[in-house]
């Protein structure tokens, strides 16, 4: 049988540094406490931006839900729309950017979820 995940039973999370949010679809502590995967539903308002920064050991892909926005890696910067799917590989610096005035959200997969995520600061 199905299982149906009331919103209100999934982790909610808002960043400190802007008005952006994310929503914990698989993760494993949550109710599907999957190993090996995990996915996050995260959504930029108009003017978000995500720090620079990179997973060691994981494959992350990227499926826009509505809106568009800008995906940044260490070497290109790619416009993203609804329905577009985007992958960056172990070790690959990304980023976003809302640069609209309307809501730009996807669903974001790990596999496997990721050991460790390291931040770049400017003077790296």
């Amino acid at each position: 049988m199905a299982k149906v995940l009331p919103k209100e039973q999934l982790t909610h999370w808002t960043s400190t540094r802007d008005t952006r949010d994310r929503l914990d679809l698989i993760t494993e502590h949550g109710p599907v406490g999957a190993k090996r995967l995990r996915a996050d539903r995260i959504r930029y308002h108009p003017g978000d931006t995500s720090a620079k920064h990179y997973h060691t050991d994981c494959l992350h892909l990227f499926w826009v839900l509505d809106g568009c926005g800008l995906l940044h890696t260490g070497t290109e910067t790619v416009r993203l729309s609804r329905g577009e799917v985007a992958i960056v590989g172990p070790g690959e610096v990304h980023w976003f950017e809302n640069d609209t005035d309307a809501d730009f959200a996807f669903v974001e997969l790990w596999v496997p979820p990721p050991k460790e995520t390291v931040w770049i600061t400017d003077d790296q």
